[in-house]
């Protein structure tokens, strides 16, 4: 064992002495060869102070986090005994990363010997020789989400997740009543008591709160210390503002969570003999990813939601702009959030608002037009099923138009009797109803409106009451694709493709023009006068009867707004004109 270890060590030797005797390039190959391969005492042998080079190599390997080094020479320049080499080193660094850069060896002969004279220069010409170089990680600013003027909605951030697990409590009252005191601040719903049956409901640790930095560090002393309370700290996307659409915020976070990180710039420095950055020799920038910008306004996002949280019952607003599909406003009130994302997937049945595909069925038709004359008695019997008028109320013969505006169901219900089983399905897709929508962001269903040959389900159908359901977001596409003349791409994160599953036929110009005109005089003589001195808006007005009550709708545009309205189980349609009035009226001059 012994001799074989010398006959190694002799015979590395001898390979030393050979290349470094046959002049100042094979002195410097042999040199940057064994320290591309990481062997640095093979490499401090070609120079003149094996000890310092031994640890200098090292220390750049180490610091730098190298995963590869090729290192080449080029051009000698031989005065004598002294002579000076091109280097060109590149560095593999962690994560893809590769530094390129060159400089010289000084080389010198001593009894007929050529060797590297060394400095820290030989790894980098701009290293000292109590410096060595590291490798820095420069993160990229994660992305932000904004809403349509610019003002950030989610930002990057720390929070605090409350858990509380009712097992591990001595007490569990005394917790719940301490946390309720504590959060009930920034969320009203937390009560001691809904804390309480929530954690004991729940199989694992309870959330029960998650706190932005600012909200708890106010809170902090209120929480540490309880009894089964965890507090744990991890990155999220923060709201600025947790009263702004909080179910829409909730949504997009979700969908944006993933793609916020930019890519990491790096950089490598010298450090001094006492660890501190002293100067930058390469630095590549960091790219940090887009913001993601929403289609939502922050006034209509607002005013909705004033307007909706001032109802007990399950209230909500969808708002859309007709001319480009960027949706305006989700907003709900606390009611309607405890089912979810309602406004934009409930499914609920429209009522006298459906009257305005029945007209848009029956005028694609050619049969009709606003001027026909129609019978509006109190009742009508079609089939084996009575229609009634609300509180009976009769007409006689009136235009269609005046038979809209008073919300007629005799009229309508007589019309879709006489309607092909397949019209009034037809109608819908051209007002974007019934077609599927996959919004980045935001889940959506726009409703139901099957086709039937059955009589009687047709004739109710068309007053509403059938088997047809919608839900907000999708009269709020009826009522933009009536302002807009054809049915917009409705959108929430700009930049991003809504993939619509059927068909949405073309609409024609004469249908859309009757389809306005009745709308316009819903409101300026008949079922929504409350909202007429909000400006030039156009709408329907529908109560849908349900088990137990009715459902309040009122859909329409003004401008380049459309809306629609929903009070679920909130009787008289007057009640959803006077929210949308409400939020009306909250909007900026100008809107």
């Amino acid at each position: 064992m012994l001799i074989t270890l010398a006959v190694a060590v002799l015979a590395a030797a001898g390979t030393a002495c050979s290349a470094s005797s046959q002049g100042p390039v094979p002195a410097a190959d042999a040199f940057l060869s064994a320290f591309a391969d990481r062997d640095l005492d093979a490499a401090a042998e070609f120079t003149s102070q094996p000890e310092k080079a031994t640890a200098a190599m090292g220390s750049a390997w180490e610091h730098l986090q190298a995963e590869k080094l090729s290192a080449h020479s080029g051009a000698a320049r031989v005065t004598g005994d002294t002579a000076t080499v091109d280097y060109t080193y590149e560095w593999r660094l962690p994560k893809d990363r590769t530094w390129r850069y060159t400089g010289q060896l000084q080389m010198g002969r001593s009894d007929g010997r050529w060797m590297v004279r060394w400095t820290s220069s030989d790894i980098h010409p701009n290293l000292g020789d109590t410096q060595t170089m590291a490798l820095r990680a420069n993160p990229a600013p994660r992305a932000r989400v904004n809403e349509q003027s610019g003002s950030d909605v989610l930002v990057p951030g720390k929070v605090t997740r409350v858990t509380f697990t009712v097992t591990d409590a001595p007490d569990p009252n005394f917790v719940a009543n301490s946390l309720a005191a504590a959060l009930h601040r920034f969320d009203e719903r937390l009560t001691p008591e809904a804390i309480l049956r929530s954690a004991r409901s729940a199989k694992d640790a309870y959330t029960v709160e998650l706190l932005s930095e600012k909200e708890f560090n106010e809170v902090s002393a209120d929480l540490i210390g309880l009894p089964g309370v965890t507090l744990t700290q991890q990155w999220d996307m923060v709201a600025t503002d947790r009263n702004f659409a909080p179910d829409l915020l909730a949504q997009v976070r979700k969908t944006v969570i993933a793609e916020v990180d930019g890519k990491a710039g790096w950089s490598v420095v010298t450090m001094n003999s006492n660890g501190a950055d002293t100067d930058v020799l390469t630095e590549v920038a960091s790219q940090p990813a887009p913001s993601f910008s929403l289609s939502v306004d922050r006034f209509v996002q607002n005013a909705a939601q004033r307007a909706v949280d001032a109802r007990t019952e399950q209230t909500m607003i969808v708002a859309l702009r007709p001319s480009s599909g960027a949706i305006l406003a989700v907003a709900q009130n606390p009611a309607a959030d405890r089912d979810g994302p309602v406004a934009t997937i409930g499914q609920y049945p429209p009522g006298s608002v459906f009257k305005t595909v029945t007209a848009t069925a029956a005028m694609s038709a050619g049969t009709v037009n606003p001027d026909t004359m129609v019978p509006c008695p109190s009742q009508i019997v079609i089939g084996e099923r009575t229609i009634p008028n609300y509180d009976m109320f009769a007409l006689g013969s009136v235009s269609m138009a005046r038979a809209y505006e008073r919300s007629c169901n005799t009229s309508f219900a007589k019309l879709a009797s006489e309607l092909p089983g397949d019209a009034l399905h037809t109608a819908a897709a051209k007002l974007g109803v019934g077609p599927g929508y996959t919004i980045v962001g935001l889940p959506a269903t726009s409703g139901s409106v099957p086709s039937s040959d059955d009589l009687i389900q047709r004739t109710e159908d068309g007053i509403g009451q059938g088997k047809v359901v919608v839900s907000p977001f999708g009269m709020a596409m009826m009522a933009a694709t009536i302002a807009h003349g054809s049915a917009p791409v409705p959108y929430l994160i700009a930049g991003r493709t809504t993939e619509i599953d059927g068909e949405r036929s073309a609409i024609a110009p004469e249908v859309v023009d009757g389809l306005r005109s009745m709308m316009r005089l819903v409101v300026t003589g008949g079922t929504a006068e409350r909202i007429a001195d909000q400006g030039e808006v156009y709408g329907k007005t529908g109560e849908a009867e349900v088990d137990g009550g009715s459902h309040s709708w009122f859909v329409g545009y003004r401008g380049d707004i459309a809306f629609a309205t929903l009070l679920v189980k909130g009787g008289s349609s007057d009640n959803a004109v006077a929210v949308t009035r409400d939020m009306f009226a909250a909007l900026p001059a100008g809107y």
